[in-house]
């Protein structure tokens, strides 16, 4: 399999993904109401995620890509910066 029908593959499963996730949004009701899809349907759901991170998986092993940092479709390495969080202090409570 040439690099270019691996990463046309990559481009369909990520958006096979994306795809997926999003219609899993649309039908989650919002809190507490039951949900539309039956449990067998959710775990197939599940099944499917799990069945394009492996394919996903095996074509980056295919195309020799660091696994440790995630690539764009394109081949391009995806840049993401640390964000540092700052614990604020507890505000002091006066008594009026």
């Amino acid at each position: 399999m040439s690099k270019e029908e691996l990463n046309k593959e990559q481009r369909i499963l990520s958006l096979m993904r994306i795809t997926l996730g999003n219609i899993v949004k649309d039908v989650t009701p919002p809190g507490g109401r039951p949900n539309p899809l039956t449990h067998g349907t959710m775990q197939e759901i599940k099944d499917c995620f799990g069945l394009i991170a492996e394919r996903e998986k095996e074509l980056v092993n295919r195309l020799g890509l660091d696994q440790a940092h995630p690539h764009q479709a394109n081949g391009e390495q995806a840049s993401s910066g640390a964000i540092s969080f700052v614990k604020l202090p507890k505000r002091q409570v006066q008594n009026v």
